[in-house]
């Protein structure tokens, strides 16, 4: 009895002690942002909202077909076995799901009205959709480099791709629709967007489901090829996501110069949001060592590239509305969290996760 009282006061004190760091956030974001005033960071958001990048038909064909490609070589290393994996890891796989398409994208809606007064309308809902979107493919690495719990990974990898055809046209209609219903500017501000929840669903389908769908069957059938091409196609994939963003910031050089310094900011903050919640999440569950890894770097790592394709897309987001900021965003994020992940995985490295590496 009094063991139990004792573990329910740690966790009570657990959960005020993340509140209080939560709450210290906020406040340390509105600061910055009040700081910049409204000459500064909001009017320069304002202006970089009004961008019309440069990016063609064919741009946008090149980046399907890499997500394709990246989805592709994801599907590779998922085995029907790893989705039996989570019969055996109910408790873990759940928390895990949870932290990705619940936890973050609630955090996420939670920062962009916290910071309603000092950031644009489509900023905020480039940041809800850069939430809705499912794991990054490099999660799976840098776990395994922060020694966190690589088979969990892998099996967390399979479960949210595969949510995401569903979860993420849901979870961008949800928290995108509440957003622009509380906002005080939204609502006139993105009167041309109406989230077309099916049109993103059809979309996340071709992106995801298809080659999902393909790399699984081409791994059942052809289990000793996929070996040999497995890696090969993962470092193709690394390096033809990063050729594409830097091409399509060496097209909009003048822009990145002028206005990287608010959106490093904002991505700088929501990736640690991201990072932190999973790892409160994972903390608050009980979670071991090796798990709560594992899972921050789930929830902080995110397909940062779908929601550009997304993006654009004009039968989602009409030519009209003005998302350069959006678009900003979720590029900068397809940078960062790769070297965020790299930085924690870099630290976490450094020392065995206590308890050892189960899934517990």
């Amino acid at each position: 009895m009094l063991s139990q009282t004792l573990n329910s006061t740690d966790t009570l004190s657990a959960m005020a002690t993340d509140s209080q760091a939560i709450d210290t956030t906020i406040s340390k974001i509105r600061a910055i942002a009040s700081g910049a005033g409204d000459s500064g960071f909001l009017s320069g958001l304002k202006e970089l909202d009004q961008v019309t990048l440069n990016f063609s038909g064919g741009d946008l064909f090149v980046l399907n077909l890499t997500i394709a490609i990246i989805m592709f070589g994801v599907a590779l290393e998922i085995k029907v076995d790893h989705f039996k994996n989570i019969w055996n890891n109910k408790r873990v796989a759940v928390i895990g799901v949870v932290s990705q398409f619940v936890v973050l994208p609630l955090a996420t809606f939670l920062l962009a009205i916290a910071l309603g007064d000092f950031i644009t309308p489509t900023i905020a809902m480039g940041m809800i959709l850069v939430a809705s979107c499912p794991g990054g493919n490099i999660s799976n690495f840098i776990s395994a480099l922060a020694k966190g719990h690589a088979a969990l990974s892998v099996t967390l990898t399979a479960i949210a791709t595969t949510a995401a055809i569903a979860l993420t046209p849901l979870n961008f209609k949800l928290w995108g629709g509440l957003y622009t219903n509380i906002s005080v500017d939204a609502s006139s501000y993105l009167k041309d967007l109406d989230i077309p929840v099916m049109e993103v669903f059809k979309t996340v389908i071709i992106l995801l489901g298809i080659p999902l769908l393909s790399g699984m069957l081409f791994n059942s059938f052809f289990p000793k090829l996929t070996k040999k091409i497995t890696k090969p196609i993962k470092i193709f994939s690394i390096v033809a996501f990063s050729a594409m963003v830097i091409i399509a910031f060496s097209n909009n050089f003048e822009y990145f110069k002028e206005y990287i310094k608010y959106i490093f900011i904002l991505v700088l903050i929501h990736n640690a949001i991201a990072l932190g919640s999973g790892y409160i999440f994972a903390r608050l569950t009980k979670c071991n060592d090796a798990v709560r890894r594992t899972i921050t770097i789930e929830t902080g790592i995110q397909n940062s590239v779908l929601a550009l394709v997304l993006l654009f897309n004009p039968k989602i987001f009409p030519p009209e509305m003005n998302n350069g900021g959006m678009a900003f965003i979720a590029a900068w994020w397809g940078i960062w969290h790769i070297l965020s992940g790299l930085g924690i995985a870099f630290v976490w490295s450094r020392r065995a996760p206590k308890g050892g590496i189960s899934a517990a």
